[in-house]
């Protein structure tokens, strides 16, 4: 899944008719002048993750030179592990009251949900919890658009009445358009406001796109950074690598992670085995260069391309590869994609260790593979963590 930043939702959100307020984007204070402060401004850490306000990325100027110095401020911070070099500009909003209003995908009834509240700017998780009857949760029938009557049912349980139930009522159906026609993952509005001259805005959006489904929407290229939701941090550019290996092609999945340090190329199947095979080895005291996982019956080249960046990485000494035996990759395609990474790369299996435990579909044909290249193999005759204890082994062994 892939984020956008916040300017750039704001533009999607105006250009469909959601009202928003007027915005610009600056790199450094001196670019801020008396155009940007018609009205008193809020400037904002422009980067892709939430709870800024409380980060202190969030702060407010009247004149031009109080704006300027509250830039450089935000310019010089780093926000929850995003260094900041961008700062959005906005004309402050004379806010009545703070609403909030979401739309994802329900996980366990995998259909579109919109949750919606007029407890703005507050965490909607402890709200639910706390105070679950000032929440509306709705399902939407997911081949359907959502209907003028179902959004004004949705205000109207929350207490909206009036000119404001009529334009929230507006704003929520053009809010469940643009989550469709952009296939996003979440859409998120904290707050959508009611300000004193009972207009309805979008103060603040999140918005998240499906990024296997970007090849459909050739406008959001280099609007949408592909993988990044599941990064704590500004992703490396061997992980940018990685994510074109697993967009280059739709069968299976592709994820690597960088971590500090580390000699150990680490590839392993999804879920529960990955983490298995991870704290393994950091019992025993060995370091992960990286944190990957595969899954969904990737293709050779996938893996290849997967397998070259693993070993690409600096200070890599060696690679450990398990899967768990419950898990449909088929292990002669894993194999193969292995096996001529480390051919192409000139890597020599009698001198960099290579441990791989491999169960599953068609594993003696891949133990077979393996086995002709050189390579160190076990099958479901080794638990995961003892085939780690022999990856450590022959590491000791070759330094």
């Amino acid at each position: 899944m892939g984020r956008m930043l916040e300017n750039v939702s704001k533009t999607i959100l105006k250009e469909h008719g959601v009202p928003v307020p007027g915005h610009a984007v600056i790199s450094v204070s001196e670019e801020i002048n008396a155009h940007h402060l018609l009205n008193p401004c809020v400037l904002k850490a422009l980067v892709p993750v939430g709870k800024r306000g409380k980060a202190g990325a969030i702060k407010f100027a009247d004149n031009v030179e109080d704006a300027r110095s509250k830039a450089d401020e935000i310019l010089g911070m780093t926000v929850r592990n995003f260094p900041v070099d961008k700062v959005l500009i906005e004309e402050k909003i004379d806010i009545d009251e703070e609403w909030y209003v979401s739309i994802t995908i329900d996980p366990q009834k995998q259909v579109p949900v919109v949750i919606a509240t007029t407890e703005g700017g507050v965490e909607v998780e402890d709200l639910v919890k706390d105070s679950p009857e000032k929440v509306v949760i709705y399902h939407v029938e997911p081949f359907a658009e959502l209907q003028p009557y179902q959004s004004k049912e949705i205000w109207s349980r929350l207490g909206v009445t009036g000119k404001p139930l009529v334009k929230a009522t507006a704003i929520l159906c053009k809010l469940y358009n643009i989550f469709l026609r952009y296939d996003c993952y979440i859409l998120e509005i904290n707050p959508l406001v009611l300000t004193r001259d009972e207009k309805v805005m979008a103060a603040a959006s999140v918005m998240g796109v499906d990024d296997s489904a970007l090849y459909r929407h050739p406008e959001l290229e280099g609007k949408v950074e592909s993988g990044s939701e599941r990064s704590w941090r500004p992703l490396t550019q061997l992980e940018k690598d990685m994510v074109k290996v697993n967009d280059a092609d739709y069968r299976g999945t592709a994820r690597y992670t960088e971590m500090d340090g580390g000699e150990i190329g680490f590839m392993c199947g999804g879920g529960g085995g990955s983490l298995l095979s991870f704290d393994a080895l950091i019992s025993l005291g060995a370091s992960p260069a990286n944190y990957t996982e595969t899954g969904g019956n990737p293709p050779v080249e996938k893996v290849t391309g997967l397998t070259k960046g693993i070993l690409s990485k600096e200070g890599v000494k060696g690679l450990f590869v398990a899967h768990n035996i419950t898990n449909n990759t088929q292990i002669d395609v894993f194999a193969r994609g292995i096996v001529k990474a480390i051919e192409e790369l000139g890597v020599d299996p009698a001198a960099f260790p290579i441990v791989v435990r491999e169960a599953g579909v068609n594993d003696e044909e891949g133990k077979r593979i393996f086995l002709e290249a050189g390579i160190t193999y076990f099958g479901e005759d080794l638990t995961i963590e003892e085939a780690a204890a022999e990856m450590v082994k022959k590491m000791k062994g070759a330094s």
